[in-house]
């Protein structure tokens, strides 16, 4: 089994946990396991087209919201997932501790769309835009809007 379905596995697991935890959640739990596989997706492709590490990209985007799928609440969930996701990922037990970082820093730093990061951190951002906007999801912050409307530009879409 590849390290992204495996980690695709385990968080999908622990989503089933958060069941009934948070009596109001922002986002369903159904919209997170369709948006983490998606956004994983998005990430993979975007990674190939920009000569970054794939399966990397593709899982630091499968849990760039673990803070949103712990807490239940969309305020501050970038940075409310930072040190849940490293212990996650050391329990997934599949990725050294640079690979850790990498992703927990992509995951902290998500929500700062106008802010350049990390290779990874930028994929994130931008599988983060265009997977919500593909499902409908309107722009509730103009610069999630300039981010996607820049991707497109580049890609000519």
């Amino acid at each position: 089994m590849n390290r992204l379905l495996e980690l695709e596995v385990k968080l999908n697991q622990v989503i089933d946990q958060q069941e009934g935890k948070v009596s109001e959640r922002d986002e369903t739990l159904d919209w997170e396991r369709i948006h983490m596989a998606s956004s994983a997706r998005c990430a993979w492709l975007l990674a190939m087209q920009r000569g970054i590490e794939p399966e990397l990209a593709a899982c630091a985007a499968a849990v760039h919201d673990y803070g949103r799928i712990l807490t239940g609440k969309q305020k501050d969930h970038a940075e409310a997932g930072y040190e849940p996701v490293k212990r996650f990922l050391k329990e997934v037990g599949t990725f050294h501790e640079e690979e850790i970082e990498i992703i927990a820093h992509a995951v902290k730093n998500h929500s700062l769309k106008t802010e350049i990061g990390s290779p990874i951190e930028e994929i994130v951002k931008d599988a983060d835009v265009i997977d919500c906007y593909q499902y409908g999801y309107p722009f509730d912050r103009p610069e999630k809007e300039a981010r996607y409307n820049k991707w497109r530009a580049e890609n000519q879409f």
